[in-house]
């Protein structure tokens, strides 16, 4: 795709998180997009995702599910503010609740489509529900209640450009 992820937009000091960090070169490295009301990541899992040969393992379905719906969250609060996701301050979402249903074993050897829709938006706390679909099937399903990121997780440098913003 030639449009920016959503997880681009997070600034440098925010995007080390395992699954959705683009500075972390150990990490999923996810990227989520509008389509429509739904937000939409593909992933392509590795042979080293395995829980059982040929399946993929439950904590990468649930990391997946997780991190696609806390960059939903921001995107959808930046729709729901009128704002460019490239506007200050910044908005980055954590987990406070995650949920996860397993409802199909998910093959690994195909590409992973996750699918978000925000249920609620209430001031700093955004829900969303996601599905993961492998061949068609919706595998596992999701709701992340996701808030803005408590003042005291911001990295000091990060409130410094903040500030001077």
């Amino acid at each position: 795709m030639t449009k920016k992820a959503f997880q681009d937009y997070y600034p440098d000091d925010l995007s080390h998180c395992y699954g959705c960090g683009r500075l972390n070169e150990h990490g999923l490295q996810i990227k989520s997009y509008w389509d429509g009301d739904e937000s939409v990541c593909l992933f392509a899992p590795k042979s080293y995702h395995t829980a059982i040969p040929g399946f993929a393992y439950g904590g990468l379905i649930a990391s997946l599910i997780d991190c696609h719906s806390t960059g939903t969250a921001a995107a959808a609060k930046y729709r729901a503010e009128n704002r460019k996701m490239d506007t200050l301050p910044a908005l980055r979402f954590v987990t406070a609740s995650l949920h996860v249903d397993y409802l199909l074993p998910t093959p690994l050897g195909g590409p992973l489509e996750i699918r978000g829709r925000v249920k609620t938006i209430k001031g700093r706390k955004v829900v969303v529900e996601s599905r993961l679909i492998a061949g068609g099937n919706v595998c596992a399903q999701g709701e992340v209640v996701a808030v803005q990121i408590p003042e005291n997780m911001i990295p000091e440098l990060f409130k410094r450009n903040m500030d001077n913003a």
